[in-house]
């Protein structure tokens, strides 16, 4: 006989709030076991965005091609063209309409066939959950008649064919087709993927990472792994003047303003100005890029001073310059320089800014703190992110844990605590929220720390700006990694991993980005037998011709896991107007041994608990220990 304490009768009482009689309860529970009974829904993975909106929104709108192989299986009796229209329709359907409306084939017939394919797609993609969570799927304004038209079941004299084919009527007469539509292909895509994961790096190099944001805001399950240029915006969204000028100067390099000024309202006009008349327009640089590196020098220099504890002597630079003649004195030795142009650099006191630099600096921190867009997005981050994820055997984190050459973890030491391991990690995601709250200076540091030191589990390397931005002997380029980013290609390192975040099935995984995975050298997403998956392939344009594909995304649905290597997108015009889905290869990373259902997920251990407490609330109604409230 199971023994009840007291707080687990308390808490039944709790519950007997929300289910007050047996009948209640009954059905509760009959609910809960069928959900589990179900099939897993599809996860959706996405790394290394980097701003690259319009590529992201695509296999965000395509699902990563689930809804193409969904179309290609259940209309084979269309032609390759209507398919691909019809695809189309499900991506872009504003646009869609609009090109069909213009060449004036948005006929009746037209639309009530599509309709009626439209309809059936959404029934075989709402197969695998319950009626509830379709319903609720739904957009509210059509929620009923899409409730009618996806679940009502055929009779014997086809009444409910006349009364389908009689709603659609009505949609076409009243004028709400276009609405309809935008609901239904909306749905559509909401049940070809159940839960959507961003393993990191959304911001940077590419235009638009402030309408992914936007567009992540919107979506109806999402979480993030927080990358190093995640943590980067973070640290200029409370004032942090290395992190605010490392975003600049990142922006600035890859010619992106647009969303410094026009998405989050930072004004670059003083600083351009500045650079314009302060730097020679002599060696072929770039006024802006000479004008940023050399602040950004200072103020990373004052934030290694004021940190002794981060021991990053060894790269404090730029008191070791000649700026006559044009030499660097690094530790490994002198070096030319590729410019001597540094018109507001004192030797005296290198580290320091000039009034103009000064003022620039001051104006970009109020311009960063007061961005409300900005604050609603590194909110979202906090809300829906992390440092790491655990879910349903899979580990995800966007670069590594500190290790030692023979792969056992290695201890850091930051801030009075000495760690190692998952308790690292789980540090420093506490440090980012509280830091982010607190807002101090030594907070505004922390950020700065986690971009730029090999300490960082989201960077994990030396950073070589300097040398980059200086010198043209590519021998002082190379930056050391962390050993955890060669271990990581073997299976037992692998394991030792998923073991510390408590995961030990053979079908457990990590999955992480942060890497650009090179396969125009040979290199390979899937790694250490399996064990780990990196998919960080290029949605960035400048990696491409590294990479040498665009993008890689990880589908995990309930048959198992597949990666899928994307090519170059064009844009949605060019999608709108040839059909043109983006290109992109499958592979079958895994087939789960038997066919995974909700049961077997982290929800579904969550649910069957859920079912365990309502047994007992139905018990303890039978034998009197709680009373029914009708």
């Amino acid at each position: 006989m199971k023994i009840q304490t007291e707080e687990h009768e308390k808490y039944l009482e709790l519950l007997a709030r929300e289910f007050p009689t047996q009948e209640a309860t009954i059905t509760e529970i009959i609910n809960l076991q069928a959900i589990i009974n179900l099939p897993k829904g599809t996860e959706h993975f996405m790394s290394d965005l980097h701003g690259e909106y319009e590529a992201f929104y695509h296999i965000l709108n395509n699902c990563s091609g689930v809804i193409r192989e969904k179309v290609e299986m259940l209309f084979s009796e269309m032609n390759e063209k209507e398919r691909k229209d019809l695809c189309t329709l499900i991506y872009y359907p504003k646009e869609k309409l609009d090109m069909i409306a213009g060449e004036s084939a948005l006929s009746e017939t037209w639309a009530k066939t599509t309709l009626r394919r439209l309809l059936r797609l959404a029934r075989l993609l709402s197969s695998k959950y319950t009626r509830s969570k379709v319903r609720k799927a739904m957009p509210e304004g059509f929620r009923y008649v899409l409730d009618e038209l996806l679940h009502a079941l055929p009779d014997e004299d086809q009444n409910r064919y006349v009364y389908h084919a009689k709603i659609l009527d009505t949609i076409w007469e009243t004028g709400s087709f276009r609405p309809f539509i935008y609901a239904l292909t909306g749905l559509i895509k909401r049940l070809a993927v159940d839960h959507l994961h961003i393993v990191g790096d959304i911001y940077d190099r590419g235009p638009y990472a402030d309408k992914i944001m936007d567009k992540l805001m919107q979506h109806h399950s999402v979480d993030i792994q927080w990358g190093n240029h995640d943590v980067l915006w973070m640290g200029a969204a409370i004032g942090s003047e290395p992190c605010i000028i490392n975003v600049i100067r990142n922006n600035v390099r890859y010619n992106n303003w647009e969303i410094l000024e026009n998405g989050y309202g930072i004004s670059l006009r003083d600083f351009a100005i500045f650079a314009g008349e302060t730097y020679r327009k002599l060696e072929g640089k770039n006024a802006l890029v000479k004008a940023i590196n050399v602040m950004l020098f200072k103020a990373e220099g004052q934030a290694m001073l004021r940190h002794p504890e981060y021991k990053m002597e060894d790269r404090l630079l730029f008191d070791k310059i000649d700026p006559v003649k044009g030499i660097a004195t690094l530790p490994y030795g002198q070096f030319e320089m590729n410019t001597t142009d540094f018109p507001t650099y004192d030797p005296e006191h290198p580290y320091e800014y000039s009034p103009e630099e000064a003022k620039i600096i001051a104006d970009w921190r109020r311009d960063f703190l007061n961005s409300e867009h900005l604050h609603r997005h590194m909110r979202f981050f906090f809300s829906h992110g992390s440092l790491y994820k655990v879910m349903n055997g899979n580990l995800m984190f966007h670069g590594g844990l500190p290790m030692h050459e023979d792969g056992s973890f290695r201890e850091v030491t930051f801030k009075g605590k000495t760690l190692k391991g998952r308790a690292y990690m789980d540090y420093i995601d506490y440090l980012c929220r509280a830091c982010y709250r607190r807002r101090k200076l030594e907070d505004q540091d922390f950020f700065w720390f986690l971009w730029i030191h090999p300490d960082s589990p989201v960077t994990g390397r030396t950073i070589k700006t300097f040398e980059r931005s200086y010198i043209d002997d590519e021998s002082t380029w190379p930056e050391p990694q962390d050993p955890y980013y060669k271990l990581h290609r073997r299976k037992e390192i692998c394991e030792s991993v998923l073991h510390e975040f408590g995961l030990d099935s053979p079908q457990s995984h990590i999955i992480n980005g942060h890497t650009p995975v090179k396969v125009a050298k040979g290199d390979t997403p899937v790694r250490a037998e399996g064990k780990e998956i990196c998919i960080d392939g290029g949605f960035c344009k400048a990696y491409q011709k590294s990479t040498g594909i665009a993008g890689y995304t990880l589908i995990f649905n309930s048959h198992g896991i597949r990666i899928k290597a994307h090519y170059p997108f064009q844009d949605i015009e060019h999608v709108l107007t040839s059909n043109a889905d983006i290109d992109s290869v499958t592979t079958q990373v895994e087939m789960e041994p038997k066919r995974v259902m909700i049961g077997d997920t982290d929800n579904g251990q969550n649910l069957k608990q859920q079912i365990a407490d309502l047994t007992d609330l139905l018990e303890a109604y039978r034998n009197g220990r709680i009373l029914e409230k009708r």
